[in-house]
């Protein structure tokens, strides 16, 4: 009984050409390797995580305000943030009586 997943073109091409030994090892791959690890640890050493409650109505606004700009709930609220912070974001003022 054959059990092979159906593939994609572009994944039976792959394949293929893996089969065909096209593929090389790439001889700075260690090198490589430490350059792109060392580029993630600075990336997460660089982000300050921080944990808030909100009313779930609000959350809920977000995420879908996130959702029709494409992108996640995460990232809507830290770009609020950084527009508050850099002077981008600006209060409203209130309505006088």
């Amino acid at each position: 009984m054959n059990h092979e997943a159906k593939l994609e073109p572009e994944e039976q091409e792959l394949v293929d050409s893996y089969e065909r030994d096209e593929w090389r090892s790439v001889p700075t791959f260690q090198e490589n390797l430490r350059q792109y690890q060392s580029y993630a640890v600075a990336t997460f050493e660089a982000i300050g995580l921080i944990s808030i409650t909100l009313p779930q109505e609000d959350l809920n606004a977000i995420r879908e305000k996130a959702a029709a700009r494409g992108m996640s709930y995460q990232a809507l609220i830290a770009t609020i943030v950084h527009q508050y912070v850099t002077g981008d974001l600006v209060e409203k003022k209130p309505h006088s009586v």
